[in-house]
């Protein structure tokens, strides 16, 4: 036992591997042995996750749970691990999003053994990137991350998925290159990649560097990371692989890429560009607030104008996560402020809120596409009747995407717009327009699915909700409600990262 505490992250990083080693181990016709096999693998990081939370001192400052061994000592980059409660709770979303996913995943009989192998991979690229306190190690496992997902999109994706999965990886390396680059050149001014030592280092320079000024070396380095992660988040209008790629994108799939991967690139706004670039960030926080306005407007808007079901939920995660990059923006302009505490919080709770509820629309889209085989919201029509669990677990997950007060987008959008509003007044002014469109797109999908005259084309064709598909779903349905009446289960474990953050 006490073995699991001192190397507990270790453990839950690794052990999908270990599984994905076994099931390329075994016969691909074990079809039954792989799907179960993966989803015990899963499991096992979940629970895990579980004990580190239950284990976590919320009144400690700094790190916990670290473990630190060299690992190119000549360049002083170590394997660092630790967590704090941002990046604890990012884990734990990421352990439980995945086996649900795999679960998901069930009805997938094309490839079996490669495609459980991916997803168990893809879980340990990011969960490497949210538990790594080495630079360097940071950047592995964000670039491990891209291959499993750019896989999945390309051999289990839709008709266009060569399309999708090629600008997928082309965005995300583009972007990856600069960051690269900023990151060896920390290291070298430093002299290492270890994060907490790296920080102090790099934010108390002085003087020049490389023939220019401290202050004009870190603008263009500040830069870099920013474009990298608003890439991945994505931030207007950088966005514009998201809607392909989901699109395209194998259900189980497109419920990582929303509920995990879009979160890696506003951590990285947390963890890195925050800390490292104070002055920056100061400098710079009013037009990410522009653009995280502009993400919010026209994610609402892109998502209305959308009749393929999937690509409307898709348009949707970019006005979500534009919630996301106010609260940053608005923290970073007022770093200490308690509005500025305020607004981080919730930009924190919506990466979690938003998490669940994208994975869980995109899962029912899913659901429903196997039965149809079709997204056109037009083609539907009147489907209560038919599908009554579907329809009522359908309409709970859309309120929790809507923000509708009691479930967990309502909390979380209202800290942000509440800490943002006295920094950011404009931006925040003008981004209630896109919660008037969100709730215009999220009302027509509703509308154009389930009521209305009954299509009857559907009538003896559509089966409801199997229970399988409602143990998938109900996880995410419970905390979705447990969050909205409850917040302070989770904003006590964000709320002293972030004090101890700014």
């Amino acid at each position: 036992m006490a073995f699991v505490f001192s190397h507990i992250l270790t453990l839950i990083l690794f052990f999908p591997v270990v599984g994905a080693i076994v099931i390329l181990l075994l016969p691909a016709a074990k079809v039954k042995l792989i799907r179960n096999l993966a989803l015990g693998t899963s499991l096992v990081p979940f629970i895990l996750s579980l004990v580190a939370w239950a284990s976590f001192n919320m009144t400690a400052t700094g790190f916990q749970f670290e473990e630190k061994i060299a690992w190119y000592p000549a360049i002083g980059s170590f394997y660092h691990l630790g967590i704090d409660g941002i990046s604890l709770t990012m884990m734990l979303l990421t352990t439980l999003l995945t086996p649900l996913a795999i679960l998901a995943s069930y009805s997938i009989s094309d490839r079996v053994k490669a495609y459980m192998a991916l997803f168990l991979f893809l879980e340990t690229g990011m969960l490497g990137v949210f538990l790594s306190l080495d630079l360097l190690l940071f950047f592995v496992f964000w670039e491990v991350g891209l291959v499993p997902m750019y896989f999945l999109i390309n051999q289990w994706g839709g008709a266009n998925r060569n399309y999708a999965s090629l600008k997928f990886i082309l965005f995300t390396m583009a972007g990856s290159l600069g960051l690269l680059l900023a990151i060896q050149m920390l290291g070298v001014v430093a002299g290492t990649y270890d994060l907490p030592a790296l920080t102090a280092a790099w934010t108390h320079l002085s003087g020049s560097l490389f023939g220019l000024s401290v202050e004009t070396v870190k603008t263009i380095a500040f830069w870099a990371f920013v474009i990298a992660f608003a890439i991945k988040v994505p931030v207007w209008p950088f966005h514009t692989w998201l809607p392909d790629a989901h699109t395209e994108a194998p259900t189980a799939a497109s419920m990582l890429l929303a509920g995990v991967l879009l979160k890696l690139g506003a951590y990285g706004f947390l963890r890195l560009v925050i800390p490292l670039y104070p002055a920056e960030s100061h400098r710079f926080a009013a037009p990410l607030a522009a653009l995280a306005t502009m993400g919010i407007i026209f994610g609402a808007l892109g998502a209305l104008g959308q009749n393929d079901f999937k690509r409307l939920v898709a348009y949707s995660s970019i006005s979500h996560m534009g919630f996301v990059i106010l609260g940053i923006a608005a923290a970073a302009w007022a770093t200490g402020t308690e509005d500025a505490r305020i607004a981080m919080n919730g930009a924190v709770l919506q990466m979690v809120n938003h998490g669940l509820s994208s994975a869980g629309m995109f899962f029912l889209v899913g659901a429903l596409y196997e039965r149809t085989h079709t997204r056109d919201l037009k083609a539907y029509g009147g489907l209560f009747p038919l599908v009554p669990v579907y329809g009522g677990m359908l309409l709970f997950t859309a309120m929790g995407s809507l923000g509708l007060p009691g479930l967990g987008g309502f909390v979380s959008e209202f800290m942000v717009v509440r800490g943002a509003w006295p920094i950011f007044t404009g931006a925040v002014a003008l981004g209630m327009i896109g919660l008037f469109f969100t709730g215009a797109y999220i009302l027509k999908a509703i509308r154009d699915v389930l009521h209305g005259p009954l299509n009857q084309t559907w009538l003896g064709h559509l089966t409801d909700i199997k229970p399988r598909e409602v143990a998938v779903i109900t996880p995410l349905i419970v905390l979705m409600l447990s969050i909205g009446f409850w917040p302070a289960w989770i904003l006590n474990v964000i709320n002293h990262a972030v004090s101890a953050l700014f």
